[in-house]
């Protein structure tokens, strides 16, 4: 038996030029090399996503989200609020949330490393039915914080190293108790 839980790491943007994606990709490899996870990156500039009031889903992206049993969302702040592709990308799948756990990375180019984004997702996410793990990451000053590699900051390593630790295993504890209830 698979006791391994299924995560989806969501990137937050299809914009052009993203350094969140340095970020996202970042924490779904941190979230690889544990044993007890299985990683799928989304990235939504590969999605067809339905515009706003079709009813139609991106097959693939369906999928992956019926089966992942947790979500991890890594998104930039625009305006103080969230990109209009991650917000198609909750719409998009109603069903497929319902009574999961998601946890969120907030990225900024400034100092505060995304906290208002983090907080705008709230009500989408309860209205999803989504239990929100606590603790939050944020990566403050992106464009500092890795290099064109994608590789984090020597500086930054352990800090970071730290917090996703406590960042899976809460998302691992609380998708497994949910996985349990939903059966």
């Amino acid at each position: 038996m698979n006791d391994k839980i299924n995560i989806a790491v969501l990137l937050g943007t299809s914009r052009e030029g993203r350094e969140s994606i340095k970020a996202a990709k970042w924490v779904a490899d941190q979230f690889a090399k544990r044993g007890d996870m299985e990683v799928t990156f989304v990235d939504p500039a590969e999605l067809n996503l339905p515009h706003d009031g079709d009813e139609e889903r991106d097959a693939h992206f369906s999928e992956i989200t019926a089966k992942a049993d947790a979500f991890y969302v890594v998104t930039p702040e625009y305006n103080h609020s969230f990109p209009g592709s991650l917000k198609r990308m909750l719409d998009s799948e109603y069903d497929n949330y319902f009574h999961k756990v998601i946890g969120t990375a907030g990225v900024s180019s400034g100092q505060w490393g995304g906290v208002r984004v983090c907080e705008a997702l709230i009500p989408v996410y309860h209205r999803l039915g989504l239990t929100i793990i606590m603790p939050e990451l944020y990566f403050p000053n992106i464009q500092k914080l890795f290099d064109e590699n994608g590789n984090l900051a020597a500086d930054a390593t352990e800090r970071y190293a730290t917090n996703i630790k406590k960042v899976g295993d809460e998302l691992v504890w609380m998708a497994k108790a949910l996985k349990a209830a939903r059966a």
